[in-house]
Formats: C-alpha cells, structure tokens, sequence
C-alpha cells in the first residue's frame, strides 16, 4: 500500500503512519503518537530560538556544541510533555476535528492515567536535564511552567492562543541565555525573545489554517479566525516585527558581523510565507509552517559562523 492510499484511508489525519517507529514494540507507538515524536517539527522550532542564543553567548565553542546538545535534547522531551497537557485538556474538542481525532487520548488508545503516568516520565527526563543547568537557568526553566499549563486553555477563551504559544515557545531564549552565562537576560536578549514571540505568532497562524472550517464547528478561537480576510496582514506584520526586534536585539549585544546574511534570508523566507498563505490551501499552509524550520536554521547558521570567524 503506498504512502498516498494510507493516508486516503485514514483520513485528514496529524498522525505519520508510516515512519522510523514502525520497528519498534507495537505497544510504544501510541506514545510516541501522544508525545508527537512522529513529527520532529515541534521540537525543532521550539530549540531554534534557543540555538540563536547559545552562540551569542558561549565563551568557547566546546560550550557551545555542549550547550547546543543539552538544549536538543531538552527541547526533544519537553515538547513531548507539552504534547501530552495540550492532549489532556483537548481530547474532548480533539474528537471534533477531523485532523485530530485519531489522537491517542482522544481515540481512547491511551488512558488519561496512563498518560498521566509518561507525562511524569517525560518530566522527570526534563528534571535530569534542567539539573545540569546552572541555579539561575533552573530558576528561569521553573518560571516557564505556568506558560506551559495556560497555554492549552488560551483557545477558549481568546482568538489569540498564537500568542500565548510565542511566550511559551519563545522560552529558550531566556532559559538559553541563563544556562550559559549563569545570569539573568539583559534587555537585548528579551528583545530577540520578543522577536521571537512574533515569529511563533506568525508561524502557528499559518499552521492554524488548516483547522479553520472544524475550529468554528468545534468553537474553538485561533488567530487565523480572529484575522479572517486580514490572514496576509496579520501574518506579514508579526513576521516583520519578528526580524526588526531579533536583529535590534543581536546589534545591540555584539554589533554588525556575519550573522545580519542569515536575518536577511531569513527575512526572505518568512516574507514569501506571508505571501503565500490562503485561507483556501489548507495543505499549502501546512507545507509552509514545517518550512520554518528552514527559515530558523538559516539564522542558527550564520550566528554560529559569525561566533567562530566573526
């Protein structure tokens, strides 16, 4: 059966069917279903902001690759508890979305008790990695908890859950930032945070795309909704915002260097996506928010170049 007809047969679905965990027990899967890690997009946008940080702030790369290490896997399992809170709280609404109704808490795959019980497991993976940080990076990783509760409850009660989910994601600028230096961020690490809550606004609208037609059946508020036919707008301003407050905050920390290559491109990337999102592609939307990804290593890569021969 080919890629195409599994998918035809399961339906609009956010689940891989078919990928690396297939050799693994069968019993797992659903787990790594509840935790997403079928689709590493998620933790790879939310360690981005964190990686523009770390090198910026290392006093030697072998800190830097260590710290860059330590946060891949961190973000790894932390974006999987998250997974498993917003699945708690949605499993009820999830069953009236077409896209996420085969997820494992709302199916019935997976018992709230039990996911109860890997959400612990996952917690205390983070736990053992969040120790390792210095006592002000702990604190700073501490404070993002009420973040992480809130965000699952913002859809209900505003159109503008996007933002919460930027102050949640965003989190690795700060936390990145303390586990290097040991010290609080100052306020041109909290304006690249703030840029980076734009960007997250503006991605995780695009990706909201696709769940327009169910969200109004469902109730549910996003910002994609909130916009209406405002969407290109919307989308452009959090875009531009994003790249003016992270190149502000990188110039005031180091000055001009290599890395102003990587916000230009990045600028271009985010700018087409502004561009091409449609209220009508909803497929098109999805193929544009993984494209983030792209967008966000490309600044990763420049800061690291203008960190080792800048």
């Amino acid at each position: 059966m080919t890629r195409e007809q599994t998918d035809k047969r399961a339906g609009h679905t956010d689940i891989q069917l078919i990928g690396w965990w297939q050799k693994l027990p069968q019993a797992l899967h659903p787990y790594l279903f509840l935790a997403r890690f079928d689709r590493p997009i998620g933790w790879w946008l939310l360690l981005l902001p964190a990686w523009w940080i770390i090198p910026l702030a290392a006093e030697t790369t072998l800190q830097m690759v260590q710290m860059m290490t330590l946060f891949l896997l961190g973000a790894m399992t932390m974006r999987g508890a998250g997974c498993v809170v917003n699945d708690m709280w949605d499993r009820r609404i999830d069953l009236r979305v077409e896209r996420t109704s085969g997820r494992p808490l709302a199916s019935g795959t997976v018992s709230l008790l039990q996911a109860l019980l890997f959400l612990a497991f996952l917690c205390l993976i983070g736990l053992g990695i969040l120790v390792q940080l210095p006592q002000t990076a702990i604190m700073v990783g501490v404070a993002s908890l009420p973040l992480i509760i809130i965000y699952p409850l913002a859809k209900r009660v505003t159109w503008w859950p996007q933002a919460i989910l930027g102050l949640t994601f965003s989190w690795g600028v700060p936390l990145g930032w303390a586990a290097v230096t040991d010290q609080w961020p100052t306020p041109e690490i909290w304006l690249i945070y703030a840029g980076s809550v734009a960007w997250v606004f503006g991605y995780d609208t695009i990706y909201a795309v696709q769940d327009m037609a169910d969200d109004r059946h469902a109730g549910v508020k996003s910002s994609a909704l909130g916009l209406g036919d405002r969407l290109n707008l919307g989308v452009h301003i959090a875009f531009c915002l994003a790249i003016v407050l992270i190149s502000a905050g990188i110039q005031a920390h180091q000055g001009p260097g290599l890395w102003m290559f990587g916000v230009v491109l990045m600028a271009i990337h985010l700018l087409r996506q502004a561009r091409m999102v449609s209220h009508e592609d909803p497929h098109g939307a999805l193929a544009l928010f993984k494209s983030n990804r792209n967008a966000g290593l490309i600044l990763t890569l420049f800061l690291i170049i203008d960190r080792l021969f800048g």
